[in-house]
């Protein structure tokens, strides 16, 4: 599996999306912090309360070396799941990477640990540490079932789910879907003939 995983940072979301029919995309609103952020691993899941952080930090203790920790914050954008203290942390465990359905703050701190988050934005407010929370059980991130040891993969474009069972049939796919792209690109760049050929089938095939 990890030489899988591997293989999954040289793939783009766009094209895990189209194999998957964008039925595992995490809500387009988390982003990476940073265009340049690129995560492949392992969901370790956090399940929390509105703006408590609890399960995270037990998350940070439990999750393997390369795990992403992927947290279903409800979508909440007031209080933040973590700052600059806990990604810290996060990076010190050797962790893959933060996905949140909420929100960070210490921004600027963050950005200059150069560890990948992708969240729905920043905020000024500290979340709790009262709980309750699960780690490691199914839960809903951006609309997207997550399921522990599920392939998570992000880029600039957005975060996809990958079903475990289903990692090497996806891969395989994805790479199949880059190789076309590459030959249809190739094929119709700069040549207006090939283009009209190819609009016309696109409104054939609509029919």
């Amino acid at each position: 599996m990890d030489s899988v995983i591997e293989q999954f940072k040289a793939v783009p979301t766009t094209a895990i999306s189209d194999v998957l029919k964008g039925l595992n995309n995490i809500n387009p609103a988390v982003k990476p912090l940073k265009d340049e952020y690129k995560i492949a691993g392992r969901a370790f899941t956090v399940k929390t309360a509105v703006g408590d952080n609890l399960a995270v930090l037990r998350a940070i203790k439990e999750a393997q070396p390369g795990d992403i920790i992927v947290v279903d914050a409800k979508g909440d954008t007031y209080r933040a799941i973590a700052g600059d203290f806990v990604v810290g942390m996060m990076q010190t465990m050797g962790l893959g990477g933060l996905v949140v359905d909420g929100v960070i703050r210490d921004i600027v701190a963050i950005k200059q640990l150069n560890f990948p988050v992708f969240a729905r934005g920043t905020t000024v407010s500290s979340g709790s540490k009262n709980g309750p929370g699960e780690t490691n059980v199914p839960i809903s991130c951006g609309g997207a079932p997550v399921n522990p040891g599920d392939i998570i993969v992000g880029d600039v474009d957005g975060v996809v789910v990958i079903p475990q069972e289903r990692a090497e049939e996806v891969l395989e796919k994805a790479k199949q879907k880059m190789k076309a792209d590459e030959e249809r690109e190739a094929k119709i760049a700069g040549n207006k003939e090939e283009i009209i050929k190819y609009i016309h089938s696109m409104i054939e095939k609509s029919k």
